[in-house]
Protein backbone atom coordinates (compact mmCIF):
# COMPACT_ATOMS: atom_id res chain seq x y z
CA UNK A 1 0.00 0.00 0.00
CA UNK A 2 2.50 2.70 0.93
CA UNK A 3 4.43 2.02 -2.73
CA UNK A 4 1.31 2.05 -4.13
CA UNK A 5 0.79 5.75 -2.67
CA UNK A 6 3.96 6.76 -3.76
CA UNK A 7 3.31 5.97 -7.03
CA UNK A 8 -0.04 8.02 -7.26
CA UNK A 9 1.66 10.88 -5.53
CA UNK A 10 4.40 10.65 -8.28
CA UNK A 11 2.15 10.69 -10.87
CA UNK A 12 -0.36 13.74 -9.70
CA UNK A 13 2.93 15.34 -9.09
CA UNK A 14 4.02 15.30 -13.12
CA UNK A 15 0.45 15.98 -14.00
CA UNK A 16 0.05 18.92 -11.75
CA UNK A 17 3.77 20.64 -13.16
CA UNK A 18 2.78 19.98 -17.07
CA UNK A 19 -0.49 22.56 -16.47
CA UNK A 20 1.37 25.10 -15.01
CA UNK A 21 4.38 25.31 -17.87
CA UNK A 22 1.94 25.16 -20.45
CA UNK A 23 1.17 28.58 -22.48
CA UNK A 24 -1.78 30.29 -22.85
CA UNK A 25 -1.47 32.01 -26.09
CA UNK A 26 -4.01 35.22 -26.32
CA UNK A 27 -5.65 34.90 -29.43
CA UNK A 28 -7.94 38.25 -30.79
CA UNK A 29 -10.58 37.45 -33.61
CA UNK A 30 -10.94 40.70 -35.69
CA UNK A 31 -14.21 40.50 -37.42
CA UNK A 32 -14.20 41.88 -41.21
CA UNK A 33 -17.09 44.61 -40.05
CA UNK A 34 -14.21 46.71 -38.63
CA UNK A 35 -11.69 45.77 -41.25
CA UNK A 36 -13.97 46.52 -44.12
CA UNK A 37 -15.80 49.70 -42.43
CA UNK A 38 -12.05 51.12 -41.10
CA UNK A 39 -14.14 51.57 -37.69
CA UNK A 40 -12.25 51.16 -34.31
CA UNK A 41 -11.63 47.51 -32.60
CA UNK A 42 -12.26 47.09 -29.25
CA UNK A 43 -11.76 43.74 -27.27
CA UNK A 44 -14.02 42.18 -24.91
CA UNK A 45 -12.11 41.98 -21.15
CA UNK A 46 -9.45 39.44 -22.27
CA UNK A 47 -7.79 36.96 -19.63
CA UNK A 48 -3.93 37.12 -20.44
CA UNK A 49 -2.43 35.61 -17.16
CA UNK A 50 -3.63 34.71 -14.38
CA UNK A 51 -2.84 35.05 -10.37
CA UNK A 52 -3.19 32.17 -8.32
CA UNK A 53 -0.96 33.31 -4.85
CA UNK A 54 0.08 36.53 -4.64
CA UNK A 55 -1.90 40.25 -3.53
CA UNK A 56 0.72 41.97 -3.59
CA UNK A 57 4.30 44.11 -5.84
CA UNK A 58 7.50 43.02 -5.68
CA UNK A 59 9.36 45.59 -3.36
CA UNK A 60 13.13 46.06 -3.61
CA UNK A 61 15.32 48.27 -0.62
CA UNK A 62 13.02 47.96 2.49
CA UNK A 63 9.79 48.16 0.21
CA UNK A 64 10.11 51.35 -0.92
CA UNK A 65 10.91 50.90 -4.86
CA UNK A 66 8.52 48.60 -6.46
CA UNK A 67 8.82 46.72 -9.66
CA UNK A 68 6.50 47.63 -11.74
CA UNK A 69 4.53 44.76 -14.10
CA UNK A 70 6.03 45.14 -17.50
CA UNK A 71 5.66 43.33 -21.56
CA UNK A 72 8.54 42.83 -23.49
CA UNK A 73 8.53 41.88 -27.05
CA UNK A 74 11.15 39.21 -28.24
CA UNK A 75 10.17 38.51 -31.58
CA UNK A 76 10.76 41.79 -32.97
CA UNK A 77 8.69 45.13 -33.56
CA UNK A 78 6.03 43.76 -36.12
CA UNK A 79 3.51 40.88 -35.65
CA UNK A 80 4.40 38.64 -38.49
CA UNK A 81 1.69 36.29 -40.65
CA UNK A 82 1.69 32.35 -40.42
CA UNK A 83 1.86 31.82 -44.03
CA UNK A 84 3.28 34.88 -45.43
CA UNK A 85 6.10 37.81 -44.88
CA UNK A 86 3.27 40.16 -44.47
CA UNK A 87 4.04 41.69 -40.81
CA UNK A 88 2.20 43.96 -39.26
CA UNK A 89 3.70 47.28 -36.94
CA UNK A 90 3.22 46.92 -33.27
CA UNK A 91 1.33 50.01 -32.88
CA UNK A 92 -1.45 48.00 -34.42
CA UNK A 93 -2.91 46.70 -31.62
CA UNK A 94 -2.68 49.02 -28.59
CA UNK A 95 -3.55 47.10 -24.73
CA UNK A 96 -4.32 48.39 -21.01
CA UNK A 97 -4.88 46.50 -17.94
CA UNK A 98 -8.27 46.28 -17.51
CA UNK A 99 -8.88 43.84 -13.95
CA UNK A 100 -6.84 42.04 -11.59
CA UNK A 101 -9.29 39.25 -10.13
CA UNK A 102 -12.23 41.47 -10.75
CA UNK A 103 -10.94 44.72 -9.89
CA UNK A 104 -8.50 47.56 -10.43
CA UNK A 105 -5.15 46.66 -8.16
CA UNK A 106 -5.00 50.00 -5.67
CA UNK A 107 -3.93 53.64 -7.15
CA UNK A 108 -3.33 55.09 -4.22
CA UNK A 109 -0.15 56.94 -3.01
CA UNK A 110 0.82 57.45 -6.62
CA UNK A 111 0.10 54.23 -7.89
CA UNK A 112 -1.75 54.62 -11.70
CA UNK A 113 -3.10 53.11 -14.56
CA UNK A 114 -0.94 53.79 -17.80
CA UNK A 115 -3.34 54.40 -20.86
CA UNK A 116 -3.17 52.33 -24.03
CA UNK A 117 0.08 51.21 -24.83
CA UNK A 118 1.45 49.04 -27.36
CA UNK A 119 4.28 45.99 -27.48
CA UNK A 120 7.56 47.09 -27.57
CA UNK A 121 11.08 45.04 -27.69
CA UNK A 122 11.59 47.41 -24.43
CA UNK A 123 9.65 46.42 -21.73
CA UNK A 124 6.47 48.59 -21.55
CA UNK A 125 4.59 48.68 -17.93
CA UNK A 126 1.60 48.11 -17.56
CA UNK A 127 0.96 49.10 -14.40
CA UNK A 128 2.33 51.39 -12.11
CA UNK A 129 2.30 50.63 -8.26
CA UNK A 130 2.19 52.74 -5.60
CA UNK A 131 5.89 54.08 -3.87
CA UNK A 132 5.59 51.71 -0.64
CA UNK A 133 3.80 48.64 -0.33
CA UNK A 134 1.45 49.13 2.60
CA UNK A 135 -2.12 49.08 2.34
CA UNK A 136 -2.03 48.41 -1.39
CA UNK A 137 -2.36 45.49 -3.76
CA UNK A 138 -4.16 43.36 -5.52
CA UNK A 139 -6.70 40.27 -5.97
CA UNK A 140 -5.83 37.20 -7.20
CA UNK A 141 -7.64 35.76 -10.46
CA UNK A 142 -7.49 36.34 -13.97
CA UNK A 143 -5.42 39.18 -15.26
CA UNK A 144 -7.67 41.05 -17.84
CA UNK A 145 -6.88 43.37 -20.65
CA UNK A 146 -8.80 45.43 -23.19
CA UNK A 147 -7.43 45.64 -26.69
CA UNK A 148 -7.87 47.94 -29.38
CA UNK A 149 -7.01 48.25 -33.08
CA UNK A 150 -7.73 52.69 -33.92
CA UNK A 151 -9.52 53.51 -37.63
CA UNK A 152 -6.40 54.61 -38.80
CA UNK A 153 -4.36 51.23 -38.38
CA UNK A 154 -7.36 49.48 -40.74
CA UNK A 155 -6.75 52.46 -42.65
CA UNK A 156 -2.83 52.74 -43.29
CA UNK A 157 -1.80 48.50 -43.36
CA UNK A 158 -2.82 45.37 -44.92
CA UNK A 159 -4.87 43.27 -43.03
CA UNK A 160 -4.75 39.45 -44.93
CA UNK A 161 -6.69 36.16 -43.85
CA UNK A 162 -4.74 34.69 -41.33
CA UNK A 163 -2.61 34.74 -37.70
CA UNK A 164 -0.03 37.50 -36.99
CA UNK A 165 1.73 36.72 -33.78
CA UNK A 166 4.33 38.07 -31.98
CA UNK A 167 6.16 36.49 -28.74
CA UNK A 168 6.24 38.22 -25.13
CA UNK A 169 7.53 37.94 -22.27
CA UNK A 170 6.72 39.13 -18.73
CA UNK A 171 8.55 39.61 -15.42
CA UNK A 172 6.41 38.37 -12.63
CA UNK A 173 6.94 34.34 -11.50
CA UNK A 174 3.98 34.33 -10.18
CA UNK A 175 2.09 35.27 -12.98
CA UNK A 176 1.24 32.73 -15.44
CA UNK A 177 1.94 32.32 -18.25
CA UNK A 178 5.42 33.87 -18.07
CA UNK A 179 5.86 33.69 -22.00
CA UNK A 180 2.61 33.61 -24.32
CA UNK A 181 2.18 34.77 -27.45
CA UNK A 182 -0.49 37.84 -28.57
CA UNK A 183 -2.05 36.41 -31.74
CA UNK A 184 -4.49 38.45 -34.38
CA UNK A 185 -7.13 36.64 -35.85
CA UNK A 186 -8.38 37.58 -39.56
CA UNK A 187 -11.07 35.78 -41.24
CA UNK A 188 -10.90 35.28 -44.58
CA UNK A 189 -13.76 37.60 -46.20
CA UNK A 190 -14.74 39.59 -49.38
CA UNK A 191 -17.51 42.08 -50.01
CA UNK A 192 -18.79 44.50 -51.93
CA UNK A 193 -18.54 47.87 -50.84
CA UNK A 194 -19.77 50.00 -53.74
CA UNK A 195 -21.14 48.85 -57.32
CA UNK A 196 -24.01 50.62 -59.17
CA UNK A 197 -26.72 48.60 -59.19
CA UNK A 198 -28.25 50.11 -62.31
CA UNK A 199 -26.92 51.98 -65.19
CA UNK A 200 -29.32 53.75 -67.21
CA UNK A 201 -28.10 54.84 -70.95
CA UNK A 202 -30.08 57.44 -73.27
CA UNK A 203 -29.25 58.03 -76.92
CA UNK A 204 -31.07 61.51 -78.32
CA UNK A 205 -28.79 62.35 -80.92
CA UNK A 206 -28.24 61.05 -84.21
CA UNK A 207 -24.82 61.68 -84.63
CA UNK A 208 -23.95 59.10 -81.64
CA UNK A 209 -24.29 56.56 -84.64
CA UNK A 210 -22.21 58.70 -87.05
CA UNK A 211 -19.39 58.56 -84.73
CA UNK A 212 -16.68 56.19 -85.86
CA UNK A 213 -15.54 54.93 -82.11
CA UNK A 214 -15.91 52.97 -79.83
CA UNK A 215 -19.13 53.73 -77.68
CA UNK A 216 -17.71 53.47 -74.13
CA UNK A 217 -20.27 53.76 -70.67
CA UNK A 218 -18.79 53.55 -67.17
CA UNK A 219 -20.75 51.27 -64.57
CA UNK A 220 -19.40 53.69 -61.63
CA UNK A 221 -17.07 53.26 -59.29
CA UNK A 222 -16.92 49.60 -57.84
CA UNK A 223 -14.68 48.93 -54.48
CA UNK A 224 -14.74 45.71 -53.09
CA UNK A 225 -13.10 44.75 -48.91
CA UNK A 226 -11.10 41.54 -49.15
CA UNK A 227 -8.69 40.18 -46.71
CA UNK A 228 -7.86 37.43 -49.69
CA UNK A 229 -6.58 37.72 -52.71
CA UNK A 230 -9.33 37.52 -55.47
CA UNK A 231 -10.18 37.46 -59.25
CA UNK A 232 -12.97 39.39 -60.78
CA UNK A 233 -15.47 37.43 -62.74
CA UNK A 234 -18.14 38.45 -64.78
CA UNK A 235 -20.82 37.62 -67.02
CA UNK A 236 -24.44 38.45 -68.42
CA UNK A 237 -27.62 36.68 -67.17
CA UNK A 238 -28.84 35.75 -70.49
CA UNK A 239 -27.48 35.26 -74.08
CA UNK A 240 -29.57 37.81 -75.57
CA UNK A 241 -30.30 41.40 -74.69
CA UNK A 242 -33.67 42.15 -74.27
CA UNK A 243 -35.61 44.58 -76.82
CA UNK A 244 -38.90 46.92 -77.10
CA UNK A 245 -39.20 48.81 -79.99
CA UNK A 246 -40.97 52.88 -79.13
CA UNK A 247 -44.04 50.62 -80.42
CA UNK A 248 -43.86 48.01 -77.84
CA UNK A 249 -42.83 45.54 -80.13
CA UNK A 250 -39.74 42.60 -78.35
CA UNK A 251 -37.02 41.22 -79.99
CA UNK A 252 -33.29 40.40 -78.92
CA UNK A 253 -29.91 41.32 -79.61
CA UNK A 254 -26.89 38.80 -79.18
CA UNK A 255 -24.79 40.05 -76.06
CA UNK A 256 -21.96 38.89 -77.45
CA UNK A 257 -21.83 42.50 -79.05
CA UNK A 258 -21.10 44.07 -75.74
CA UNK A 259 -17.57 43.74 -74.22
CA UNK A 260 -16.78 44.51 -70.93
CA UNK A 261 -13.63 45.95 -69.05
CA UNK A 262 -12.33 48.82 -67.29
CA UNK A 263 -11.01 52.55 -67.59
CA UNK A 264 -7.64 51.38 -66.24
CA UNK A 265 -5.30 48.16 -66.49
CA UNK A 266 -7.70 46.14 -63.43
CA UNK A 267 -9.97 44.52 -66.38
CA UNK A 268 -9.20 42.77 -69.54
CA UNK A 269 -11.46 43.37 -72.40
CA UNK A 270 -13.24 40.49 -73.45
CA UNK A 271 -16.86 40.25 -75.20
CA UNK A 272 -19.88 39.28 -72.09
CA UNK A 273 -21.50 35.91 -72.70
CA UNK A 274 -23.72 33.94 -70.82
CA UNK A 275 -20.41 31.94 -68.99
CA UNK A 276 -18.84 33.34 -66.24
CA UNK A 277 -15.76 34.43 -67.48
CA UNK A 278 -12.14 36.06 -65.22
CA UNK A 279 -11.66 39.51 -66.52
CA UNK A 280 -8.91 40.32 -64.01
CA UNK A 281 -5.88 40.92 -65.62
CA UNK A 282 -4.19 40.08 -62.47
CA UNK A 283 -5.19 38.71 -59.20
CA UNK A 284 -6.57 41.91 -56.98
CA UNK A 285 -4.49 41.48 -54.03
CA UNK A 286 -4.60 42.57 -50.42
CA UNK A 287 -3.79 45.88 -50.25
CA UNK A 288 -3.64 48.84 -47.65
CA UNK A 289 -6.90 49.64 -46.38
CA UNK A 290 -8.12 46.31 -47.53
CA UNK A 291 -10.20 47.63 -50.87
CA UNK A 292 -9.44 47.69 -54.76
CA UNK A 293 -11.06 49.88 -56.27
CA UNK A 294 -12.05 50.52 -60.55
CA UNK A 295 -14.53 51.54 -62.79
CA UNK A 296 -15.82 48.68 -65.11
CA UNK A 297 -16.66 50.08 -68.41
CA UNK A 298 -18.99 48.56 -71.31
CA UNK A 299 -17.75 48.89 -74.85
CA UNK A 300 -19.92 48.45 -78.23
CA UNK A 301 -17.75 49.27 -81.85
CA UNK A 302 -19.39 51.92 -84.10
CA UNK A 303 -20.40 49.46 -85.99
CA UNK A 304 -22.15 47.41 -83.43
CA UNK A 305 -23.56 50.33 -82.39
CA UNK A 306 -25.09 50.86 -85.49
CA UNK A 307 -26.37 47.75 -86.66
CA UNK A 308 -27.73 47.01 -83.83
CA UNK A 309 -28.65 49.35 -81.08
CA UNK A 310 -30.03 52.35 -83.88
CA UNK A 311 -33.75 51.02 -83.76
CA UNK A 312 -35.44 53.46 -80.94
CA UNK A 313 -36.82 51.40 -77.74
CA UNK A 314 -35.08 49.95 -74.95
CA UNK A 315 -32.40 47.86 -74.65
CA UNK A 316 -32.31 46.17 -71.20
CA UNK A 317 -29.95 43.20 -69.62
CA UNK A 318 -28.35 42.24 -66.26
CA UNK A 319 -24.89 41.73 -65.56
CA UNK A 320 -23.81 39.11 -63.18
CA UNK A 321 -20.38 39.90 -61.03
CA UNK A 322 -18.49 37.49 -58.65
CA UNK A 323 -15.37 38.33 -56.60
CA UNK A 324 -14.05 34.94 -55.92
CA UNK A 325 -10.83 34.23 -53.78
CA UNK A 326 -8.21 32.64 -56.31
CA UNK A 327 -7.99 29.54 -54.09
CA UNK A 328 -11.97 29.57 -55.02
CA UNK A 329 -13.26 29.14 -51.16
CA UNK A 330 -15.08 32.26 -50.90
CA UNK A 331 -16.99 34.36 -53.48
CA UNK A 332 -19.46 37.27 -53.26
CA UNK A 333 -21.84 37.97 -55.68
CA UNK A 334 -23.46 41.43 -57.32
CA UNK A 335 -25.63 42.25 -60.19
CA UNK A 336 -26.02 45.24 -62.71
CA UNK A 337 -28.72 46.06 -64.12
CA UNK A 338 -28.14 47.68 -67.48
CA UNK A 339 -30.83 49.74 -69.56
CA UNK A 340 -30.13 51.56 -72.71
CA UNK A 341 -32.77 53.83 -74.11
CA UNK A 342 -32.93 54.94 -77.90
CA UNK A 343 -35.27 58.22 -77.83
CA UNK A 344 -37.08 58.05 -81.33
CA UNK A 345 -35.31 60.20 -83.69
CA UNK A 346 -35.41 61.24 -87.29
CA UNK A 347 -33.73 63.81 -89.47
CA UNK A 348 -34.14 65.28 -93.28
CA UNK A 349 -32.37 66.94 -94.83
CA UNK A 350 -31.92 68.37 -98.46
CA UNK A 351 -27.75 69.66 -99.53
CA UNK A 352 -27.66 73.52 -100.66
CA UNK A 353 -26.88 71.74 -104.43
CA UNK A 354 -30.64 70.42 -104.23
CA UNK A 355 -32.28 72.65 -102.72
CA UNK A 356 -33.95 74.64 -106.12
CA UNK A 357 -35.43 72.31 -108.77
CA UNK A 358 -36.36 74.66 -111.63
CA UNK A 359 -38.36 73.62 -114.91
CA UNK A 360 -37.72 76.00 -118.14
CA UNK A 361 -40.63 76.24 -120.73
CA UNK A 362 -38.55 77.46 -124.00
CA UNK A 363 -39.30 75.08 -126.26
CA UNK A 364 -43.07 73.98 -128.16
CA UNK A 365 -42.06 69.99 -126.40
CA UNK A 366 -41.81 71.31 -123.17
CA UNK A 367 -45.87 72.31 -123.40
CA UNK A 368 -46.91 69.46 -125.27
CA UNK A 369 -45.26 66.65 -123.55
CA UNK A 370 -44.49 67.86 -120.38
CA UNK A 371 -41.10 67.92 -118.01
CA UNK A 372 -39.68 65.47 -115.40
CA UNK A 373 -36.07 65.63 -113.37
CA UNK A 374 -35.03 63.03 -111.45
CA UNK A 375 -32.87 64.50 -108.44
CA UNK A 376 -29.85 62.06 -106.91
CA UNK A 377 -29.40 62.06 -103.35
CA UNK A 378 -31.98 65.28 -103.12
CA UNK A 379 -33.40 64.12 -99.55
CA UNK A 380 -30.68 62.59 -96.83
CA UNK A 381 -33.31 60.50 -94.50
CA UNK A 382 -32.32 59.00 -90.78
CA UNK A 383 -35.22 57.92 -88.74
CA UNK A 384 -34.68 55.26 -86.16
CA UNK A 385 -38.50 53.72 -86.51
CA UNK A 386 -40.63 52.67 -89.35
CA UNK A 387 -41.65 55.69 -91.03
CA UNK A 388 -43.38 57.31 -93.93
CA UNK A 389 -42.56 59.41 -95.83
CA UNK A 390 -45.15 62.80 -96.93
CA UNK A 391 -44.55 65.85 -99.36
CA UNK A 392 -46.83 69.08 -99.31
CA UNK A 393 -46.56 72.37 -100.30
CA UNK A 394 -47.41 75.69 -98.63
CA UNK A 395 -49.98 76.63 -100.61
CA UNK A 396 -52.39 75.35 -103.23
CA UNK A 397 -51.13 77.61 -105.80
CA UNK A 398 -47.65 78.94 -107.39
CA UNK A 399 -46.71 82.34 -106.40
CA UNK A 400 -45.36 84.89 -108.67
CA UNK A 401 -43.12 87.89 -107.17
CA UNK A 402 -44.40 86.77 -103.68
CA UNK A 403 -48.26 87.27 -104.99
CA UNK A 404 -50.52 84.23 -105.76
CA UNK A 405 -51.36 83.20 -108.73
CA UNK A 406 -54.21 80.44 -110.39
CA UNK A 407 -51.37 78.22 -111.36
CA UNK A 408 -52.38 75.44 -108.65
CA UNK A 409 -49.56 73.46 -107.02
CA UNK A 410 -51.37 70.54 -108.35
CA UNK A 411 -49.82 70.58 -111.68
CA UNK A 412 -46.27 69.15 -110.38
CA UNK A 413 -46.08 65.59 -108.92
CA UNK A 414 -43.72 64.15 -106.72
CA UNK A 415 -42.27 60.61 -106.43
CA UNK A 416 -39.12 58.98 -105.42
CA UNK A 417 -36.95 57.12 -107.23
CA UNK A 418 -37.84 53.16 -107.11
CA UNK A 419 -41.26 53.56 -106.63
CA UNK A 420 -44.38 54.09 -109.13
CA UNK A 421 -46.32 56.37 -106.99
CA UNK A 422 -46.53 60.28 -108.00
CA UNK A 423 -48.28 62.33 -105.99
CA UNK A 424 -49.66 65.63 -106.78
CA UNK A 425 -48.73 68.67 -104.64
CA UNK A 426 -50.69 70.13 -102.53
CA UNK A 427 -51.16 71.92 -98.89
CA UNK A 428 -52.62 68.27 -97.52
CA UNK A 429 -49.17 66.08 -96.78
CA UNK A 430 -49.18 63.27 -99.55
CA UNK A 431 -47.31 59.89 -98.79
CA UNK A 432 -44.49 58.97 -100.93
CA UNK A 433 -43.08 56.38 -99.24
CA UNK A 434 -44.49 53.38 -98.01
CA UNK A 435 -43.05 51.44 -94.86
CA UNK A 436 -39.83 52.90 -94.29
CA UNK A 437 -37.61 50.76 -92.27
CA UNK A 438 -34.96 52.30 -89.71
CA UNK A 439 -32.21 53.85 -91.60
CA UNK A 440 -29.24 56.59 -91.15
CA UNK A 441 -28.50 58.79 -93.61
CA UNK A 442 -29.77 57.22 -96.53
CA UNK A 443 -30.33 59.38 -99.79
CA UNK A 444 -33.09 59.33 -101.91
CA UNK A 445 -33.55 60.18 -105.38
CA UNK A 446 -36.43 62.31 -105.91
CA UNK A 447 -38.44 62.68 -108.99
CA UNK A 448 -40.29 66.05 -110.01
CA UNK A 449 -43.07 66.10 -113.16
CA UNK A 450 -45.09 67.94 -114.72
CA UNK A 451 -46.93 65.89 -117.21
CA UNK A 452 -48.23 66.87 -120.78
CA UNK A 453 -51.77 68.47 -119.16
CA UNK A 454 -50.48 70.48 -116.38
CA UNK A 455 -47.90 71.46 -118.91
CA UNK A 456 -50.19 72.44 -121.65
CA UNK A 457 -52.26 74.49 -118.68
CA UNK A 458 -49.25 76.88 -118.66
CA UNK A 459 -49.67 77.84 -122.22
CA UNK A 460 -50.83 81.52 -122.33
CA UNK A 461 -49.08 82.41 -118.70
CA UNK A 462 -47.13 85.27 -118.81
CA UNK A 463 -43.33 84.73 -119.13
CA UNK A 464 -41.91 85.10 -115.96
CA UNK A 465 -40.68 83.31 -112.51
CA UNK A 466 -43.39 81.05 -111.20
CA UNK A 467 -42.33 79.32 -107.58
CA UNK A 468 -43.40 77.16 -104.71
CA UNK A 469 -42.24 75.34 -101.63
CA UNK A 470 -42.27 72.29 -100.78
CA UNK A 471 -41.96 70.43 -97.42
CA UNK A 472 -41.00 66.51 -96.52
CA UNK A 473 -42.07 65.16 -93.31
CA UNK A 474 -41.96 61.79 -91.31
CA UNK A 475 -45.00 59.87 -89.47
CA UNK A 476 -43.84 56.91 -87.43
CA UNK A 477 -45.79 53.96 -87.84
Amino acid sequence: MKKMRAFLIGIFTVFCGSTVTKAQDVYLSVPDNNIFNRSEFTSVPTRVMTNANRTNWDYAFLGLLPTAPTFTSVSGPTFTHSSSSLTLPSSTLLWQLESMGGQLPYTGLSGYLPGFQSFSTSAVKWFEPPSISIGGGFNRGNINFTFKIPSSQFSANAFRAGNYSMDITQNYNDFTPRNFKTILVIPSSIRWITNSLTKYIEISSLNDYRNASTRVWDLGNTEIANTVDFNFWAKAASTNIQFTSSKGVPGTRNIGSVKLGSNGASLTTKALSSDFQNFSAANFSVVAGNRNSFIPQLYVSAEDFKNFFFEAGTYTFELNFNAGSTDNSINSLQNTAVQLKVLPLSEITIPSSGRNVNFNFNTAAHYTDGQSQMIPNQIMLSNNENFELYVKSDENYFKKGGLQTSINSNILQIGVDGSSVNVPLSKTPQKILFNGTPVLDRGLNVRYTIPPAGAQSLVGKENTTYSINVYYSFTAI
